[in-house]
């Protein structure tokens, strides 16, 4: 007996490692450490100012992990494995610069049921994608080979990202007060969550991934709009935050992810305000009208599952909020004035 024949190919697995080199050293910088294949990754953290631009006084070091649901099975049934990867990192990162973190590196897991090194190293290929959309390390991670766990085509992918934020500079959702407004930025889509209603209602209603649809209001196929990748949000929020050295205009943030608005803007809150959010601020997305109509979907539950286009928030001080949205346009964002910060006991509301 083998362990080949069981179902393990440690050399294809080798060939994967070989194969994803290149891709990850296009995502290092002067802090990454160590030889690629090693047992762990090594990130320098230090105060050698010939070395980095600019150092921490008093880092606070901050990290989230987090996987992409069920949208991994579109990308199965549409053999499109280029894009799942930038899904995984998004779902990070924009959770960490929340906090007002800057992304400093990342490691994935992927669990397979075999390793096809091409496959593969496609899925890797896109993390790492996602990762120099962040300008973060991809330092390492992990393909685990297990046939008895997944059937032979699936796979999983997740990750973890550590970044690093000034503690003075770090987001402190107690000082956000009446009259701070709400800006929120622009989705690429569905992002990567609500993936096992959207199948249902593929599934359900018979929809074609291969096909388009007068309502879609867009050349794409359905499958290519849902497999849209997450917007990642990092270099946007990273730069404005680095362009307010002494001033704390942004008094929160909020990652819009599975919950959507209400269940998301609010964990930004303190338990004596609400956010009053207007509706009429932004345009939902085609997207999201088609899934509804077709599955005959509720608008409170669209609300609770899908972000409705809208991908991330901030609340700002009332006198900075021109200028903060101008910064975010400049950057590529598109922002929407979405309402105010009045009193109440950390609620979303909408008018």
């Amino acid at each position: 007996m083998t362990y080949a024949a069981a179902g393990v190919d440690i050399e294809a697995g080798e060939a994967v490692v070989d194969r994803i080199k290149p891709v990850l050293k296009r995502t290092h910088g002067p802090r990454v450490m160590g030889l690629h294949g090693a047992f762990a990754g090594m990130f320098r953290l230090d105060y050698n100012e010939s070395l980095f631009k600019r150092n921490y006084k008093d880092p606070v070091l901050v990290a989230c992990t987090d996987g992409v649901g069920t949208k991994v099975m579109l990308a199965i049934e549409m053999d499109r494995l280029d894009t799942i990867g930038i899904d995984c990192v998004a779902m990070n990162v924009n959770d960490l610069i929340v906090q007002g973190a800057e992304p400093l590196f990342f490691l994935d897991y992927l669990g397979l049921s075999s390793v096809d090194p091409a496959r593969t190293a496609d899925i890797i290929a896109s993390v790492a994608e996602g990762c120099e959309i962040s300008g973060c390390a991809l330092i390492g991670g992990e393909c685990a080979e297990m046939p008895d766990i997944y059937k032979p085509g699936d796979f999983d992918v997740a990750g973890f990202a550590v970044g690093v934020v000034e503690l003075k500079r770090a987001t402190d959702s107690t000082r956000i007060e009446p009259g701070d407004v709400v800006l929120g930025l622009a989705s690429s889509g569905v992002h990567s969550n609500g993936y096992t209603l959207v199948r249902k209602i593929i599934a359900e209603k018979g929809l074609d991934l291969a096909a388009t649809y007068p309502e879609l209001e867009s050349e794409r196929t359905l499958g290519e709009l849902l497999l849209e990748p997450t917007r990642i949000y990092a270099k946007s929020i990273v730069s404005l935050l680095r362009g307010y050295k002494v001033k704390k205009v942004v008094t929160g943030m909020a990652h819009i992810t599975g919950g959507g608005l209400p269940g998301n803007l609010n964990r930004a809150l303190p338990a004596d305000v609400d956010a009053l959010v207007d509706r009429s601020t932004w345009t939902v997305p085609p997207l999201f009208r088609f899934l509804q109509k077709h599955g005959d979907v509720a608008d409170d539950e669209m609300d609770r599952v899908f972000n409705m286009g809208v991908g991330y928030c901030l609340v700002v001080r009332p006198t900075f909020a021109d200028a903060v949205a101008r910064k975010l346009e400049k950057a590529g964002e598109t922002v929407f004035r979405m309402g105010e910060i009045v009193a109440g006991s950390g609620d979303v509301r909408y008018r």
